[in-house]
């Protein structure tokens, strides 16, 4: 995998029996994907000023194995591929060496009216060299 993220799991990310709730996974790929971009240098907050975000269009989702309070997780994202008109990324959720959570993450770019905008090369260009 291409980058890995760790994070704790709070007592705020479980249901009443101590297990991490469902939509919770999402939280944590999506803060391991901000931190993914931040490591390739890509500044979100100036691509916002400059008119375009990202934005998430399809999830595939895989709950394999139950994270609880106090678990120390790790994400890996993988970038798999980057078009003009989409990017696609495999994320894992792993404690240790158990594989918990899988996502097929499909991001789109979103112009400044909210509509689908193309992926500049230049941008397309550093995510497709993303070490795998």
């Amino acid at each position: 995998m291409g980058h890995s993220f760790s994070l704790r799991v709070y007592y705020e990310d479980t249901d009443m029996a101590g297990i991490v709730y469902y939509a919770n996974y999402l939280k944590f790929i999506e803060r391991a994907r901000s931190e993914w971009v931040r490591t390739l240098g890509l500044d979100q907050g100036r691509l916002r000023d400059e008119g375009l975000v990202f934005a998430v269009r399809r999830v595939v989702a895989d709950y394999l194995k139950p994270a609880r309070f106090d678990d120390i997780l790790t994400v890996d994202t993988q970038m798999l591929a980057a078009t003009s008109a989409r990017s696609e990324l495999r994320q894992e959720v792993r404690r240790d060496d158990d594989l918990l959570f899988t996502a097929l993450v499909t991001l789109v770019c979103l112009g400044p009216d909210g509509r689908p905008a193309r992926l500049p090369q230049a941008l397309r260009l550093m995510l497709n060299s993303a070490p795998d």
